[in-house]
């Protein structure tokens, strides 16, 4: 019997994309970014990215559609991302899916958008559960233990900015251009990391949790102290305090890394894997540390192509299918939702980010 075909949307910060799924085969996955609507604000505006939303995700659906040479009758069911994210991109989403499945008489799956992330190394690499998720990115950043694709057991996470966040931020406050992460990275290729040793965050206090706020300020600090004593910042000034700021986030995660597998080998899977995934999987400074970390424990590594690193429909269609199969579907009292933590029985993380409160 043909694996369902799945439908998915996305549009829960500032990229408004759709997908078709079928089992593990991505048939097509259309993203389109908003960069240039945000450009002159610093940052995502969240009234932009919803009217963004609003006027895009049925070309997506179109162009999606005719990748994947298929038509909506062939589809089999809609999955949309419900939360978390800004609350008037998930709506957008949410509505267009409510929409399209009352259409068809196709159900509907209201997907968790972290969860997408967190699946999405059984898309690309076919992991067994239980395996070990490290979820970074621009809103979210925690360590998960996966067991399927309603049971999640966090670790630890970031108790105020996360990493992707701050790395933005860092950005802004060099004068490089947004998105930050990958502005930072090519900065930093040029820098010494040495030259200016930023603090490591939370790393004389025991479990997994994670701080970048401090780290942040610190730069800033250092930045105005260059200033003042040289009358200005040089392009190697920059390139120097990109590369400390990168170390020191790459250090943090690698340490916090380590002591996450502790915790997941006490668990004594049969197939041990750790996976990253998210926006800052895509720096390889990052990737290239925590793959090290796995290479001494012994265990499987994994990160995802770079194009499903950052936000996309295809892990949300692929998640969509997961919860198809254990008998997960919505009815049209599906809500959008602003928070949506994907271990209930944890404690809400301190702090906020992109996309509001941790999860």
């Amino acid at each position: 019997m043909a694996e369902p075909l799945i439908l998915g949307l996305e549009s829960s910060c500032d990229d408004t994309a759709a997908a078709l799924v079928r089992g593990r085969d991505v048939l097509s996955s259309v993203v389109e970014g908003q960069n240039s609507l945000h450009a002159a604000y610093g940052g995502v505006v969240p009234e932009i990215a919803a009217r963004a939303h609003a006027e895009r995700l049925d070309l997506c659906v179109e162009r999606a559609l005719d990748e994947a040479s298929v038509t909506l009758a062939d589809v089999d069911a809609i999955a949309a991302t419900a939360g978390p994210g800004l609350i008037g991109g998930v709506l957008s989403g949410v509505m267009m899916a409510k929409a399209l499945s009352a259409a068809l008489g196709k159900p509907l799956i209201g997907v968790n958008h972290l969860a997408g992330h967190a699946l999405t190394p059984r898309l690309t690499d076919g992991l067994a559960y239980p395996y070990l998720m490290l979820l970074v990115s621009g809103g979210h950043c925690q360590f998960l233990i996966v067991r399927g694709p309603q049971d999640f057991t966090r670790l630890g996470g970031t108790i105020d900015d996360a990493p992707g966040e701050a790395f933005d931020k860092t950005a802004r406050l060099l004068g490089l251009p947004q998105p930050g992460g990958p502005s930072v990275e090519i900065e930093a290729r040029n820098g010494d990391e040495t030259l200016y040793r930023f603090p490591r965050p939370l790393l004389d206090r025991p479990g997994c949790d994670l701080s970048f706020s401090g780290l942040k300020t610190a730069l800033m600090r250092q930045r105005d102290q260059i200033i003042a004593d040289r009358d200005g910042l040089t392009r190697a000034d920059r390139a120097a305090l990109c590369a400390g700021f990168q170390a020191a986030v790459r250090d943090v995660l690698a340490e916090k890394t380590r002591r996450a597998i502790g915790l997941y080998m006490n668990e004594t899977p049969t197939e041990p894997a750790f996976a990253v995934a998210g926006g800052v999987a895509a720096n390889m400074a990052i990737r290239t540390a925590l793959e090290s970390v796995c290479i001494n424990f012994g265990i499987r590594f994994t990160a995802p192509p770079l194009r499903l690193c950052t936000d996309n429909a295809a892990m949300i269609a692929y998640a969509g299918g997961e919860l198809l199969a254990a008998g997960v579907s919505h009815d049209m009292s599906l809500q959008a939702r602003p928070r949506w933590p994907l271990d209930r029985r944890a404690a809400p993380l301190v702090g906020h980010g992109k996309k509001g409160a941790k999860s």
